[in-house]
């Protein structure tokens, strides 16, 4: 329930950003979150396959994004260590096209304890010095009680992260804050 709140949370504080549930249906949703960023796909995909650079600690199971792997090969672990040998694997790579794409399997944070299932795209598209990247969630599969909040509430924890992504590449800083004004 806690991290559901804090993710309410940060879908209100990031405003209308370029982002959407686009379906929702009694099986499952689709998020779509869009950033253009003023760098080139290399230097991008280089940040990417770090999530311990910009993924929020707030949003890990350790609470600490430093505890955050990925395994760039199909079959690889984007996976998190937990204290006392713990250890927690969130999507399993299925597909890599370095600069262009990636593309995982999982369910992250609290659909890891439903029956969901989804697939994560990722896409770098050059647009003159910057790139537009396109994160595409789709999650399927039984969740007690239904869907009710989670797809907004993943939406605006994707969000962030995809903002955070942004911030550390043009600032050098993932926890950089989105100007007031700026609703993308």
């Amino acid at each position: 329930m806690r991290v559901l709140l804090i993710a309410a949370a940060v879908a209100a504080m990031c405003g209308t950003a370029r982002a959407e549930v686009v379906d929702q249906q009694a099986n499952g949703f689709s998020l779509q979150e869009h950033e253009t960023i003023a760098a080139a796909p290399d230097k991008i995909w280089a940040e990417l396959i770090q999530p311990a650079h910009w993924w929020s600690s707030a949003h890990t199971l350790s609470g600490d994004a430093k505890n955050m792997t990925l395994e760039v090969r199909a079959g690889g672990c984007w996976c998190e260590t937990l204290k006392g040998g713990g250890s927690a694997l969130h999507m399993t790579v299925v597909q890599v096209r370095p600069d262009l794409l990636l593309r995982l399997r999982g369910a992250l944070g609290p659909f890891q304890s439903t029956g969901m299932d989804g697939a994560m795209n990722i896409v770098l598209t050059p647009q003159g010095k910057s790139t537009k990247v396109d994160l595409v969630y789709n999650l399927g599969g039984y969740v007690w009680g239904g869907y009710q909040a989670l797809p907004s509430t993943a939406d605006g924890v994707l969000k962030l992260q995809l903002f955070r992504l942004k911030q550390l590449i043009e600032t050098g800083s993932a926890d950089t804050p989105r100007p007031s004004g700026d609703k993308k």
